[in-house]
């Protein structure tokens, strides 16, 4: 395939003070990449680090082809996503965490992106293997539960690692009104509702460390969250 052939992958990575594990980290990122038939580029997202993360990753890049920085002033992990995709320019804009990322997942989109405007990497969906805490599948059940019965979704999972088109990026994501946790949840249910084609597909979900937040802390926040999701969309519609 020609390089000017080539699918164009623009991932983007929202990081927050993670000075102590970005020199870690980024190489298993790029070997995960080093396969993908694609050209793939790299975007971290900085938001709000005290911990010299921005200052970091601007040296780090010098040594990773397609890495670049974006630098945001607040600590919001959904905002830092949105700003990211917005700020890219790729076929796809994809999200990975810094510890939480497939290559596999990008050759999965290579063979189902003709069918697909968003790809999600479902932990739910049949043939996925979660090695996560029981608790967290418990969670995630429970969360994709209430997308059901508030939102209507027919999707399994939105969280997590996502391969979204770049007109929907561009058509969906100035309306999304949530940050935080939220930002990619109405996403997919936006795209979803706008009629835009989602694929799912099975991942293995294996934590490469223990989680840095309370999931117990998150879970009001959440729940607030998407009650604010229905009644905007309530509000759109009338």
């Amino acid at each position: 395939m020609s390089q000017a052939a080539r699918p164009v992958f623009s991932v983007v990575i929202p990081v927050h003070n993670e000075a102590a594990y970005l020199p870690e980290a980024l190489p298993l990122l790029y070997r995960e990449l080093e396969d993908v038939p694609a050209t793939v580029t790299v975007l971290l997202a900085e938001n709000g680090s005290t911990d010299g993360t921005a200052e970091l990753a601007k040296r780090l890049a010098a040594h990773y082809p397609g890495l670049g920085v974006l630098e945001l002033p607040a600590p919001d992990y959904g905002g830092a996503m949105r700003d990211g995709f917005l700020a890219t320019d790729g076929e796809w804009a994809v999200n990975f965490d810094i510890d939480y990322f497939s290559g596999r997942f990008l050759h999965q989109v290579l063979l189902v992106g003709g069918e697909a405007d968003v790809v999600l990497a479902s932990k739910r969906a049949p043939g996925s293997d979660d090695r996560r805490s029981a608790f967290r599948r418990v969670a995630t059940w429970g969360f994709n539960l209430v997308l059901r019965l508030l939102l209507q979704s027919g999707v399994s999972d939105t969280h997590g690692i996502k391969a979204v088109r770049r007109k929907v990026v561009e058509a969906v994501a100035p309306d999304v009104v949530s940050t935080q946790d939220l930002f990619d949840t109405e996403l997919v249910i936006r795209a979803e509702r706008a009629g835009f084609r989602i694929v799912e597909v099975p991942v293995v979900v294996e934590e490469r460390r223990q989680a840095r937040s309370s999931l117990w802390k998150r879970i009001p926040r959440t729940l607030r969250g998407v009650w604010r999701i229905r009644r905007t969309l309530r509000a759109e519609r009338r």
